[in-house]
Protein backbone atom coordinates (compact mmCIF):
# COMPACT_ATOMS: atom_id res chain seq x y z
CA UNK A 1 0.00 0.00 0.00
CA UNK A 2 1.31 3.45 -0.92
CA UNK A 3 1.75 6.35 1.55
CA UNK A 4 -1.28 8.08 0.03
CA UNK A 5 -3.44 4.98 0.61
CA UNK A 6 -2.35 4.95 4.26
CA UNK A 7 -4.17 8.26 4.81
CA UNK A 8 -7.69 7.43 6.17
CA UNK A 9 -9.53 9.70 3.74
CA UNK A 10 -7.62 8.41 0.74
CA UNK A 11 -8.12 4.80 1.84
CA UNK A 12 -11.88 5.33 2.07
CA UNK A 13 -11.89 7.00 -1.36
CA UNK A 14 -9.83 4.14 -2.78
CA UNK A 15 -12.34 1.57 -1.48
CA UNK A 16 -15.21 3.55 -2.97
CA UNK A 17 -13.46 3.68 -6.34
CA UNK A 18 -12.83 -0.08 -6.28
CA UNK A 19 -16.46 -0.75 -5.40
CA UNK A 20 -17.67 1.57 -8.16
CA UNK A 21 -15.33 -0.14 -10.61
CA UNK A 22 -16.57 -3.59 -9.59
CA UNK A 23 -20.20 -2.49 -9.89
CA UNK A 24 -19.56 -1.67 -13.55
CA UNK A 25 -18.43 -5.23 -14.32
CA UNK A 26 -20.99 -7.69 -15.76
CA UNK A 27 -20.49 -10.08 -12.84
CA UNK A 28 -21.51 -7.70 -10.03
CA UNK A 29 -25.30 -8.03 -10.14
CA UNK A 30 -25.26 -11.79 -10.90
CA UNK A 31 -23.05 -12.34 -7.86
CA UNK A 32 -25.37 -10.28 -5.65
CA UNK A 33 -28.35 -12.22 -7.00
CA UNK A 34 -26.62 -15.54 -6.37
CA UNK A 35 -25.77 -14.61 -2.77
CA UNK A 36 -29.34 -13.41 -2.06
CA UNK A 37 -30.97 -16.54 -3.54
CA UNK A 38 -28.46 -18.85 -1.82
CA UNK A 39 -29.11 -17.26 1.59
CA UNK A 40 -32.87 -17.31 1.02
CA UNK A 41 -32.88 -21.01 0.14
CA UNK A 42 -30.68 -21.77 3.15
CA UNK A 43 -33.15 -20.06 5.48
CA UNK A 44 -36.26 -21.54 3.88
CA UNK A 45 -35.14 -25.19 3.81
CA UNK A 46 -32.95 -26.95 6.40
CA UNK A 47 -31.82 -29.59 3.89
CA UNK A 48 -30.43 -27.08 1.42
CA UNK A 49 -27.03 -26.65 3.11
CA UNK A 50 -26.35 -30.35 3.68
CA UNK A 51 -23.18 -31.64 2.05
CA UNK A 52 -25.04 -34.25 0.05
CA UNK A 53 -27.47 -31.68 -1.36
CA UNK A 54 -24.70 -29.21 -2.22
CA UNK A 55 -22.76 -31.94 -4.04
CA UNK A 56 -25.92 -32.94 -5.88
CA UNK A 57 -26.59 -29.29 -6.77
CA UNK A 58 -23.17 -28.75 -8.35
CA UNK A 59 -23.27 -32.11 -10.13
CA UNK A 60 -26.68 -31.38 -11.63
CA UNK A 61 -25.66 -27.85 -12.61
CA UNK A 62 -22.44 -29.00 -14.33
CA UNK A 63 -24.22 -30.13 -17.51
CA UNK A 64 -26.03 -26.84 -18.13
CA UNK A 65 -22.95 -24.90 -17.02
CA UNK A 66 -20.78 -26.64 -19.64
CA UNK A 67 -23.31 -26.03 -22.42
CA UNK A 68 -23.50 -22.39 -21.31
CA UNK A 69 -19.79 -21.88 -22.08
CA UNK A 70 -20.41 -22.44 -25.78
CA UNK A 71 -23.63 -20.43 -25.58
CA UNK A 72 -21.65 -17.56 -24.01
CA UNK A 73 -19.38 -17.41 -27.04
CA UNK A 74 -22.33 -17.38 -29.43
CA UNK A 75 -24.19 -14.66 -27.52
CA UNK A 76 -21.01 -12.63 -27.07
CA UNK A 77 -20.72 -12.34 -30.87
CA UNK A 78 -24.35 -11.29 -31.17
CA UNK A 79 -25.63 -14.76 -32.10
CA UNK A 80 -27.36 -17.67 -30.41
CA UNK A 81 -27.34 -21.48 -30.62
CA UNK A 82 -30.70 -23.19 -30.17
CA UNK A 83 -29.41 -26.60 -31.29
CA UNK A 84 -27.28 -27.43 -28.23
CA UNK A 85 -29.86 -29.68 -26.52
CA UNK A 86 -30.44 -32.00 -29.49
CA UNK A 87 -26.72 -31.94 -30.40
CA UNK A 88 -25.94 -33.05 -26.85
CA UNK A 89 -28.41 -35.93 -27.20
CA UNK A 90 -27.10 -36.92 -30.64
CA UNK A 91 -23.48 -36.92 -29.48
CA UNK A 92 -24.38 -38.99 -26.42
CA UNK A 93 -26.29 -41.59 -28.42
CA UNK A 94 -23.44 -41.85 -30.94
CA UNK A 95 -21.00 -42.55 -28.10
CA UNK A 96 -23.36 -45.14 -26.61
CA UNK A 97 -24.05 -46.83 -29.95
CA UNK A 98 -20.37 -47.10 -30.82
CA UNK A 99 -19.48 -48.60 -27.43
CA UNK A 100 -22.28 -51.16 -27.69
CA UNK A 101 -20.93 -52.03 -31.15
CA UNK A 102 -17.53 -52.82 -29.59
CA UNK A 103 -15.65 -49.56 -30.16
CA UNK A 104 -13.27 -48.76 -27.24
CA UNK A 105 -14.78 -46.08 -24.93
CA UNK A 106 -11.95 -43.59 -25.55
CA UNK A 107 -12.45 -43.73 -29.32
CA UNK A 108 -16.24 -43.65 -28.98
CA UNK A 109 -15.99 -40.54 -26.81
CA UNK A 110 -13.67 -38.83 -29.31
CA UNK A 111 -16.00 -39.61 -32.22
CA UNK A 112 -19.04 -38.43 -30.25
CA UNK A 113 -17.34 -35.11 -29.44
CA UNK A 114 -16.38 -34.75 -33.10
CA UNK A 115 -20.05 -35.23 -34.04
CA UNK A 116 -20.93 -32.30 -31.78
CA UNK A 117 -18.08 -30.17 -33.13
CA UNK A 118 -19.08 -31.07 -36.69
CA UNK A 119 -22.67 -30.03 -36.08
CA UNK A 120 -21.43 -26.78 -34.58
CA UNK A 121 -19.24 -26.17 -37.63
CA UNK A 122 -22.29 -26.89 -39.82
CA UNK A 123 -24.17 -24.14 -37.96
CA UNK A 124 -21.16 -21.85 -38.19
CA UNK A 125 -20.86 -22.27 -41.94
CA UNK A 126 -24.40 -21.05 -42.60
CA UNK A 127 -24.12 -18.23 -40.06
CA UNK A 128 -20.64 -17.04 -41.04
CA UNK A 129 -20.38 -17.71 -44.76
CA UNK A 130 -24.01 -17.85 -45.95
CA UNK A 131 -24.97 -14.82 -43.85
CA UNK A 132 -28.07 -16.47 -42.40
CA UNK A 133 -29.50 -15.37 -39.01
CA UNK A 134 -28.18 -17.61 -36.20
CA UNK A 135 -31.62 -18.06 -34.65
CA UNK A 136 -33.01 -19.43 -37.95
CA UNK A 137 -30.02 -21.66 -38.67
CA UNK A 138 -29.86 -23.20 -35.22
CA UNK A 139 -33.64 -23.57 -35.01
CA UNK A 140 -33.47 -25.65 -38.20
CA UNK A 141 -30.49 -27.72 -37.06
CA UNK A 142 -32.18 -28.26 -33.70
CA UNK A 143 -34.81 -30.30 -35.54
CA UNK A 144 -32.20 -31.98 -37.73
CA UNK A 145 -30.07 -33.09 -34.77
CA UNK A 146 -33.09 -34.36 -32.83
CA UNK A 147 -34.33 -36.26 -35.86
CA UNK A 148 -30.94 -37.84 -36.57
CA UNK A 149 -30.69 -38.98 -32.94
CA UNK A 150 -34.10 -40.64 -33.14
CA UNK A 151 -33.28 -42.25 -36.48
CA UNK A 152 -29.94 -43.55 -35.16
CA UNK A 153 -31.53 -45.13 -32.09
CA UNK A 154 -34.89 -46.03 -33.56
CA UNK A 155 -36.40 -43.88 -30.83
CA UNK A 156 -35.19 -46.17 -28.04
CA UNK A 157 -32.43 -45.65 -25.44
CA UNK A 158 -29.13 -47.45 -26.00
CA UNK A 159 -28.05 -49.36 -22.91
CA UNK A 160 -25.46 -52.02 -22.05
CA UNK A 161 -22.50 -49.61 -21.89
CA UNK A 162 -19.15 -50.78 -20.46
CA UNK A 163 -18.82 -50.25 -16.67
CA UNK A 164 -15.68 -48.10 -16.99
CA UNK A 165 -17.65 -45.49 -18.92
CA UNK A 166 -19.52 -44.60 -15.71
CA UNK A 167 -16.40 -42.76 -14.50
CA UNK A 168 -17.27 -39.62 -16.49
CA UNK A 169 -20.69 -39.18 -14.89
CA UNK A 170 -20.43 -40.95 -11.56
CA UNK A 171 -16.73 -41.26 -10.75
CA UNK A 172 -14.38 -39.02 -8.82
CA UNK A 173 -10.74 -38.02 -8.81
CA UNK A 174 -8.89 -36.80 -5.73
CA UNK A 175 -12.22 -36.63 -3.91
CA UNK A 176 -13.85 -34.38 -6.52
CA UNK A 177 -16.58 -35.78 -8.75
CA UNK A 178 -15.65 -36.11 -12.40
CA UNK A 179 -18.48 -33.92 -13.81
CA UNK A 180 -17.32 -31.09 -11.56
CA UNK A 181 -13.70 -31.52 -12.67
CA UNK A 182 -14.76 -31.48 -16.31
CA UNK A 183 -16.84 -28.34 -15.70
CA UNK A 184 -13.91 -26.58 -14.03
CA UNK A 185 -11.61 -27.54 -16.92
CA UNK A 186 -14.04 -26.25 -19.55
CA UNK A 187 -14.45 -22.95 -17.72
CA UNK A 188 -10.70 -22.59 -17.26
CA UNK A 189 -10.19 -23.02 -21.01
CA UNK A 190 -13.05 -20.63 -21.77
CA UNK A 191 -11.57 -18.03 -19.42
CA UNK A 192 -8.16 -18.30 -21.05
CA UNK A 193 -9.68 -18.03 -24.53
CA UNK A 194 -11.80 -14.98 -23.80
CA UNK A 195 -9.56 -13.02 -21.47
CA UNK A 196 -6.00 -13.98 -22.40
CA UNK A 197 -5.92 -14.39 -26.20
CA UNK A 198 -6.35 -12.18 -29.23
CA UNK A 199 -9.25 -14.43 -30.29
CA UNK A 200 -11.15 -13.41 -27.18
CA UNK A 201 -10.64 -9.73 -27.93
CA UNK A 202 -11.90 -10.26 -31.46
CA UNK A 203 -15.04 -12.02 -30.22
CA UNK A 204 -15.86 -9.06 -27.98
CA UNK A 205 -15.22 -6.71 -30.89
CA UNK A 206 -17.51 -8.69 -33.21
CA UNK A 207 -20.35 -8.51 -30.71
CA UNK A 208 -19.75 -4.82 -30.09
CA UNK A 209 -19.60 -3.71 -33.73
CA UNK A 210 -19.28 -6.42 -36.34
CA UNK A 211 -18.94 -4.10 -39.33
CA UNK A 212 -16.20 -2.01 -37.71
CA UNK A 213 -14.38 -5.21 -36.76
CA UNK A 214 -14.57 -6.46 -40.34
CA UNK A 215 -13.31 -3.14 -41.70
CA UNK A 216 -10.35 -3.30 -39.32
CA UNK A 217 -9.12 -6.37 -41.19
CA UNK A 218 -10.31 -9.13 -38.86
CA UNK A 219 -11.81 -12.12 -40.65
CA UNK A 220 -15.11 -12.17 -38.82
CA UNK A 221 -16.45 -15.23 -40.63
CA UNK A 222 -13.59 -17.43 -39.37
CA UNK A 223 -14.21 -16.45 -35.77
CA UNK A 224 -17.94 -17.04 -36.08
CA UNK A 225 -17.22 -20.49 -37.47
CA UNK A 226 -14.96 -21.13 -34.48
CA UNK A 227 -17.61 -19.95 -32.02
CA UNK A 228 -20.30 -22.33 -33.26
CA UNK A 229 -17.84 -25.20 -33.53
CA UNK A 230 -16.94 -24.68 -29.88
CA UNK A 231 -20.62 -24.45 -28.96
CA UNK A 232 -21.23 -27.85 -30.54
CA UNK A 233 -18.16 -29.21 -28.77
CA UNK A 234 -19.30 -28.11 -25.31
CA UNK A 235 -22.74 -29.59 -26.02
CA UNK A 236 -21.06 -32.91 -26.86
CA UNK A 237 -19.00 -32.80 -23.65
CA UNK A 238 -22.22 -32.26 -21.70
CA UNK A 239 -23.67 -35.23 -23.62
CA UNK A 240 -20.73 -37.35 -22.47
CA UNK A 241 -21.47 -36.57 -18.81
CA UNK A 242 -25.22 -37.15 -19.09
CA UNK A 243 -24.83 -40.41 -21.02
CA UNK A 244 -22.30 -41.60 -18.46
CA UNK A 245 -24.54 -40.67 -15.54
CA UNK A 246 -27.51 -42.49 -17.03
CA UNK A 247 -25.36 -45.27 -18.51
CA UNK A 248 -27.51 -45.11 -21.62
CA UNK A 249 -27.82 -43.02 -24.75
CA UNK A 250 -31.09 -41.10 -24.63
CA UNK A 251 -32.26 -39.67 -27.98
CA UNK A 252 -34.80 -37.44 -26.23
CA UNK A 253 -32.33 -36.00 -23.74
CA UNK A 254 -31.64 -32.29 -23.51
CA UNK A 255 -35.16 -30.99 -24.16
CA UNK A 256 -35.18 -27.35 -23.09
CA UNK A 257 -31.48 -27.33 -22.21
CA UNK A 258 -30.83 -24.62 -24.77
CA UNK A 259 -33.19 -22.30 -22.88
CA UNK A 260 -31.48 -23.06 -19.57
CA UNK A 261 -28.09 -22.34 -21.15
CA UNK A 262 -29.33 -19.03 -22.53
CA UNK A 263 -30.79 -18.21 -19.11
CA UNK A 264 -27.44 -18.95 -17.43
CA UNK A 265 -25.62 -16.60 -19.81
CA UNK A 266 -28.16 -13.80 -19.40
CA UNK A 267 -28.34 -14.23 -15.62
CA UNK A 268 -24.53 -14.07 -15.68
CA UNK A 269 -24.66 -10.47 -16.87
CA UNK A 270 -24.05 -10.91 -20.60
CA UNK A 271 -25.74 -8.54 -23.02
CA UNK A 272 -28.17 -10.53 -25.18
CA UNK A 273 -27.21 -8.27 -28.09
CA UNK A 274 -23.54 -9.23 -27.77
CA UNK A 275 -20.29 -7.48 -26.94
CA UNK A 276 -20.46 -7.75 -23.16
CA UNK A 277 -20.15 -10.62 -20.72
CA UNK A 278 -17.70 -12.68 -18.70
CA UNK A 279 -17.14 -16.43 -18.62
CA UNK A 280 -17.10 -16.31 -14.81
CA UNK A 281 -20.40 -14.47 -14.95
CA UNK A 282 -21.84 -17.38 -16.93
CA UNK A 283 -20.67 -19.77 -14.22
CA UNK A 284 -22.35 -17.61 -11.58
CA UNK A 285 -25.50 -17.50 -13.72
CA UNK A 286 -25.50 -21.29 -14.10
CA UNK A 287 -25.03 -21.75 -10.35
CA UNK A 288 -27.79 -19.21 -9.65
CA UNK A 289 -30.11 -21.19 -11.91
CA UNK A 290 -29.01 -24.43 -10.23
CA UNK A 291 -29.62 -23.04 -6.72
CA UNK A 292 -33.04 -21.81 -7.80
CA UNK A 293 -34.02 -25.17 -9.30
CA UNK A 294 -32.68 -27.12 -6.35
CA UNK A 295 -34.28 -24.90 -3.75
CA UNK A 296 -37.67 -24.89 -5.45
CA UNK A 297 -37.56 -28.69 -5.74
CA UNK A 298 -36.77 -29.03 -2.03
CA UNK A 299 -39.71 -26.73 -1.27
CA UNK A 300 -42.00 -28.96 -3.33
CA UNK A 301 -42.90 -26.18 -5.76
CA UNK A 302 -44.77 -27.40 -8.83
CA UNK A 303 -42.57 -27.70 -11.96
CA UNK A 304 -45.12 -25.60 -13.83
CA UNK A 305 -44.82 -22.79 -11.30
CA UNK A 306 -41.02 -23.15 -11.39
CA UNK A 307 -41.09 -22.36 -15.11
CA UNK A 308 -43.10 -19.22 -14.40
CA UNK A 309 -40.67 -18.10 -11.68
CA UNK A 310 -37.60 -18.75 -13.84
CA UNK A 311 -39.19 -16.97 -16.77
CA UNK A 312 -39.87 -13.87 -14.68
CA UNK A 313 -36.31 -13.88 -13.33
CA UNK A 314 -34.88 -14.16 -16.85
CA UNK A 315 -37.06 -11.25 -18.01
CA UNK A 316 -35.79 -9.20 -15.09
CA UNK A 317 -32.18 -10.11 -15.94
CA UNK A 318 -32.65 -9.08 -19.58
CA UNK A 319 -34.28 -5.81 -18.48
CA UNK A 320 -31.34 -5.02 -16.18
CA UNK A 321 -28.90 -5.96 -18.96
CA UNK A 322 -30.57 -3.62 -21.44
CA UNK A 323 -30.67 -0.77 -18.93
CA UNK A 324 -26.96 -1.17 -18.32
CA UNK A 325 -26.05 -1.31 -22.01
CA UNK A 326 -24.80 2.10 -23.15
Amino acid sequence: MSQLDSIPGNTHQSHKMRLASWRRTPIFYPMIGFIVVFIAMSVINDNFLTISNQANLVRQTSIIAIIAVGMSLAILTGGIDLSVGPVMALSGTVMAGLMVAGVPPSLAILLGVLVGAGFGAFNGFFVAFAGMPPIIVTLATMGIARGLGLIYTGGYPISGLPPEFAFFGRGSLAGIETPILIMISVYALGFLLLHHTATGRYLYAIGGNEEATRLSGIRVSRYKLLVYTLSGTTAAIAGLILTSRLMSGQPNAGVGFELDAIAAVVLGGAAITGGRGMILGTLVGAMLLGVLNNGLNLMGVSPYLQNVIKGLIILLAIYISRKRTP
